[in-house]
């Protein structure tokens, strides 16, 4: 893998590692203005605990060496998020300054999982019939 890729894989994967943590903690401790505002688009009031949880876990799961299929769950994951969350937000007729941080998030899922090395990727083993 060249050098420039690495760099590009681990300041996208820290950013995100770092955004999906921040976003996490404060859905799973139901920090005050997370509620209200998932609250806003309609979510019940235990769906934040559901979201932080798989965040928090999503962020172990990237970080953390081999388990290449644990990974790309949360790789999709991290993305189905933030997708729904863009969506949500459109849904609610939010403005483009409240989507911005799901789309960043998204952005950095898909170059993340992208510049990933290849001793984080999954290797699919041809069946011979």
């Amino acid at each position: 893998m060249k050098k420039r890729n690495r760099i590009i894989y681990w300041i996208a994967t820290v950013w995100l590692a770092l955004g999906m943590f921040s976003t996490g903690f404060v859905q799973l401790f139901k920090i005050n203005p997370e509620t209200d505002f998932l609250a806003h688009l309609n979510y019940p009031v235990y769906f934040p605990t559901i979201l932080g949880i798989w965040k928090l876990l999503g962020v172990v799961a990237i970080l953390i060496p081999r388990f290449p299929l644990l990974k790309e769950w949360a790789y999709a994951g991290f993305f189905f998020a933030m997708t729904g969350a863009i969506f949500s937000h459109i849904a609610a007729g939010n403005a483009v300054s409240e989507i911005f941080p799901s789309l960043l998030l998204l952005a950095l899922t898909v170059i993340s999982w992208y510049f990933r090395p290849a001793e984080r990727r999954l290797v699919l083993v041809p069946i011979n019939k």
